[in-house]
């Protein structure tokens, strides 16, 4: 079903760099439910971090919590079935979307990309992290994916939970319970839940187009996969070339799709001339996705890519207000400063080897993704 959220003010919002941070935070929101939790996650790998979690959900069904839990059926490839049975023989309630079969063809891409995880309806988490050893290897010796999570808490959270219960539905076939309209307000920032769902509804890009088209100052995105849509490429240089400050901070040579990071590049040339910074990370993988433009913010799971906008389902959420958006530019500020500026000088004096890789991954995704 086809929602468009509005814009609610009363909410609290605190962003949170890096699985050592956040990992801890929802850990502990999670030992406060007292009726339910709700989690949804694309990347589900049995280890230390899945087995925390798994505990938390059990613990939780033995105080008498309803929980639910919507896992991918790509992304939770790794997610064996003893941890899957022993969620499920303890009362958690798990459903897979679109689980890969051969038959399917096609309709094997469409995968549920998003991250949430919903406590009691009143206190929401929503980012690009999975449940994963490679968000936080413990506390001690950090992440070795660079990741952004919020938690929310206000009267948005009633949209998140609309977005989760719509899934469920749609898996289950069985109606649910409605979702509250509104939450209590318990701050002051005004956040608007925004969805993907394939070529269906792109409500995040068109948002983002509309900002990029009307901005003033500057545009700052992080994205952990860059293999835009002709419209975000066309956006971002027409903004540069009205003077806006455009920088592009993508993921370096540490990465889980080198392909990407090879195809990715065969945009840079037009970017570098209408003057778009682009800096990519190097210590190691950038998985987050963030946005910054003038006075809002957008943050989630939505990687602004062709494959993403074309195949997945993805939940951002919006946010003007200028303390967290100074916050976010902050954040995209810091991890500049440990990234490789590509200028236009030095692209264009890349050796032959490297033009020829980039070119033939680019013509391979051209091919794959429908990409112009």
């Amino acid at each position: 079903m086809r929602k468009r959220f509005q814009w609610r003010e009363g909410n609290q919002i605190d962003l949170m760099v890096d699985g050592e941070v956040f990992f801890p935070v929802m850990l502990e929101e999670m030992r406060k439910a007292r009726h339910s939790l709700l989690l949804e996650f694309y990347l589900v790998a049995s280890g230390t971090v899945a087995t925390r979690f798994i505990e938390e959900m059990i613990a939780a069904v033995k105080r008498g919590v309803m929980v639910r839990m919507i896992i991918d059926g790509f992304g939770a490839l790794k997610f064996n079935q003893n941890d899957r049975k022993r969620l499920q023989s303890e009362g958690v309630q798990i459903i897979v979307y679109n689980p890969l079969h051969a038959t399917k063809l096609t309709r094997n891409f469409a995968r549920d990309h998003r991250k949430l995880l919903i406590v009691d309806q009143q206190v929401a988490f929503v980012g690009g992290t999975g449940l994963s050893d490679v968000y936080w290897l413990s506390e001690t010796k950090g992440s070795p994916w660079h990741e952004l999570m919020s938690r929310v808490e206000g009267p948005a959270v009633a949209d998140l939970l609309k977005v989760y219960n719509a899934l469920w539905e749609r898996c289950t076939l069985k109606k649910l319970p409605s979702a509250p309209d509104s939450v209590a307000a318990v701050g002051d920032t005004k956040v608007r839940v925004t969805t993907v769902q394939g070529m269906y509804q792109q409500d995040i890009k068109v948002n983002f187009l509309h900002r990029v088209n009307g901005a003033k100052g500057r545009v700052w995105l992080m994205t952990a996969y860059f293999m835009p849509s002709f419209s975000v490429r066309s956006a971002l240089r027409r903004a540069a070339r009205r003077g806006v400050d455009v920088r592009l901070i993508i993921a370096g040579p540490y990465t889980d799709q080198p392909w990407v990071f090879h195809a990715s590049k065969r945009y840079y040339r037009a970017l570098l001339k209408a003057g778009v910074r682009i800096y990519e990370y190097q210590p190691r993988f950038l998985h987050a996705k963030a946005a910054v433009v003038d006075d809002w913010s957008s943050v989630g799971s939505c990687n602004l890519d062709h494959w993403n906008l074309r195949w997945n389902l993805e939940a951002n959420i919006e946010v003007e207000d200028s303390a967290f958006v100074v916050q976010v530019g902050q954040v995209l500020q810091d991890d500049m400063y440990h990234c490789h500026e590509v200028t236009y000088d030095a692209w264009s004096k890349r050796p032959w080897h490297q033009k020829m890789r980039e070119y033939v991954w680019a013509w391979l995704a051209k091919l794959a993704l429908k990409i112009r």
